[in-house]
């Protein structure tokens, strides 16, 4: 089945709200989901693209434009998702490229991520379509709500 890339809209808010809830662990309000998607879409430096099959979003990614004092520019990625339905079809790395060719027609110097220290299989994924490092680092949040 082929798919296209292409922009988030609106109407991707449920689609979206369930691949964050399925494949990525995070049990999100969905009205929030809208609510944020709305956001984002609006921001000057955030692109959320679509991987759709037959009229269903089926994967994303979201990444934001990355300023830094001590390197150039990159844009960095939020959040990938792709059903696991859909996996294996080329899908991830297309979502992936489209943020690259956004970098590279930015003038941007690349593309980071980050990505959890136990998802060794999306880390081989990443590994496969160029990507390199192994920087340890701890995430630390402190929660103001």
């Amino acid at each position: 089945m082929e798919y296209t890339i292409r922009i988030a809209v609106p109407r991707d808010a449920s689609a979206l709200n369930k691949l964050n809830r399925e494949e990525m662990g995070y049990d999100y309000p969905q009205e929030r989901t809208a609510e944020r998607l709305e956001r984002l879409l609006a921001s000057t430096v955030d692109r959320i693209f679509v991987a759709e099959i037959g009229g269903e979003a089926v994967g994303y990614v979201h990444a934001q434009h990355y300023e830094l004092l001590y390197a150039d520019p990159m844009k960095n990625i939020m959040g990938i998702a792709v059903s696991a339905e859909h996996r294996r079809k080329g899908i991830g790395a297309a979502l992936l490229k489209a943020v690259e060719d956004w970098a590279l027609s930015d003038g941007c110097a690349g593309v980071r991520l980050v990505s959890g220290a136990t998802r060794t299989a999306a880390h081989e994924f990443y590994r496969r379509c160029g990507y390199t490092g192994g920087k340890q680092q701890l995430n630390f949040k402190k929660m103001t709500v």
